[in-house]
């Protein structure tokens, strides 16, 4: 992602796709207090995608000694949130599944990256992938969205 913050000096049509997805994350990781305190980091974003990153901590491990499976799905929940939102047209979940294919480790980094399968009119679906720090593929999530009214970023350039 890149470090330049996004300029309110945009053309009247609205900053390009790029610019305008960095923005709408610096307005809501900030607010996204869950995000933060499973230590979730954002890696990068693009309009309709994101990847973000968790390192497995010991208060996330279920009886088994394993990553819950409900941090799993926080993470690419999360991923898939700002993937949807990266067109700042405020969009929230419509219904999510996961398929756990692998254990999760303590210590393991885990990498969610969300990417947009289609997008019609107020629907979305979003496919997530979470790996580890190896590339072992740990679950698929697939995610269906529904944009409502409003904008992440308010008064940037009218809505569709």
């Amino acid at each position: 992602m890149s470090e330049t913050a996004f300029s309110t000096s945009a053309p009247a049509t609205g900053p390009d796709p790029q610019t305008l997805a960095e923005a709408t994350v610096q307005a809501m990781y900030p607010r996204d207090n869950a995000s933060q305190a499973l230590g979730m980091k954002i890696l990068d974003i693009a309009p309709g995608r994101a990847r973000m990153s968790m390192l497995v901590r010991s208060d996330m491990l279920n009886g088994h000694a394993t990553c819950h499976g409900g941090f799993i799905f926080a993470l690419a929940d999360s991923c898939f949130a700002f993937a949807c939102n990266s067109r700042n047209l405020n969009t929230v979940a419509s219904g999510c599944s996961i398929d756990y294919l692998a254990p999760a480790l303590r210590n393991d980094v885990l990498t969610a990256d969300a990417q947009e399968r289609s997008l019609a009119g107020r629907t979305g679906v979003y496919d997530i992938t979470v790996s580890n720090q190896d590339g072992k593929l740990i679950a698929l999530f697939r995610g269906k969205s529904y944009r409502i009214k409003g904008e992440v970023i308010s008064g940037l350039y009218p809505a569709p």
